[in-house]
């Protein structure tokens, strides 16, 4: 089993094998994890930091529970407290890193590019857990493996993307994985909301969800992310659902077994309706958040295998 790099940055230009690898050894874990077992000891004497410049609860939580289970000594440092909100740049975290003997590094950034810079000036293997818009390789890593569990492929698959792609990470993530694997990759939402080179991606491009989800085996929706967004690219949250929220009307387009994707946090009423997020046999959003620590877990322990045994 290999990996072609020390760090994991990013899903593109990772080959079919390599993310076949990343998700036989995933579902290892998950089942090892619905069993109540827990490999304890893999990561024994190793140090894992989560450094986190931008808030997301799910994604740290996930990597600190993923590390604890395989025996890791965990560190959340928790940036809006620590010395880089002093005016410490990026290089001087590095340093303090490599002084802290890390061997595996989970850092999210608001900025496309930080996790690749860290990667340069640090010893310990670098995990992206999102860049600016730039990408969230576990969350795909994630998303795949709750796919192929359902559906036993990803090859030949429709796949519907929908909602904010321009400033969606984990659509960027997504597009690159599932098209290498062999999905047929469509990308809906409003011209505003779609990036002017997404064609280039590989993916089908469409404006209206009743024809983006026409026999779609799989619905993945994406947060609205305002906080990313200069105004004007959508009119109001009552408008957005009403043409691209994902209620059971439009869902109706899909195959009658398509599932229901979300990488959370979801606005409920405005990307999804909840009687679609909740629903019992579509929704597999539940199923992602756990898929997430196993994901999590094989990207670690793949990780360590290439790190030097004594520090």
């Amino acid at each position: 089993m290999s990996h072609p790099s020390k760090h994991l940055l990013a899903i593109e230009g990772l080959e079919p094998p390599h993310i076949a690898d990343l998700l036989d050894l995933a579902e290892s874990y998950a089942l090892l994890n619905r069993s109540g077992k827990t490999q304890r000891d893999l990561l024994k004497g190793r140090t894992l930091i989560n450094l986190f410049f931008e808030d997301s609860t799910r994604t740290r939580t996930s990597f600190e529970l993923a590390g604890k289970r395989l025996g890791a000594d965990v560190i959340n440092m928790s940036v809006s407290q620590s010395s880089v909100n002093k005016g410490e740049t990026l290089l001087d975290t590095a340093s303090t890193l490599n002084a802290m003997q890390c061997d595996l590094l989970v850092i999210r950034h608001a900025q496309s590019g930080a996790p690749a810079l860290l990667s340069q000036k640090v010893d310990a293997a670098v995990i992206n857990a999102g860049d600016g818009t730039h990408e969230h390789p576990t969350q795909a890593l994630l998303d795949a493996l709750t796919i192929r569990r359902h559906k036993g492929r990803l090859e030949g698959l429709v796949v519907a993307i929908c909602g904010d792609i321009a400033h969606s990470r984990v659509a960027r993530s997504n597009i690159h994985l599932l098209t290498t694997m062999g999905s047929r990759v469509r990308v809906v939402g409003p011209p505003t909301l779609i990036p002017a080179d997404a064609a280039r991606l590989g993916v089908e491009v469409f404006h209206d969800m009743k024809a983006g989800l026409a026999g779609a085996d799989v619905v993945m929706m994406l947060r609205l992310q305002r906080e990313r967004m200069s105004g004007g690219l959508v009119p109001s949250a009552r408008e957005f659902f009403r043409f691209y929220g994902l209620d059971a009307e439009k869902l109706a387009h899909a195959k009658d077994d398509s599932i229901v994707m979300h990488p959370g946090p979801m606005n409920r009423g405005v990307e999804i309706d909840s009687a679609i997020a909740d629903h019992p046999t579509r929704s597999v959003i539940g199923e992602q958040v756990e898929m997430g620590v196993a994901c999590r877990m094989a990207v670690l322990d793949i990780l360590a295998r290439r790190l030097p045994r004594n520090r």
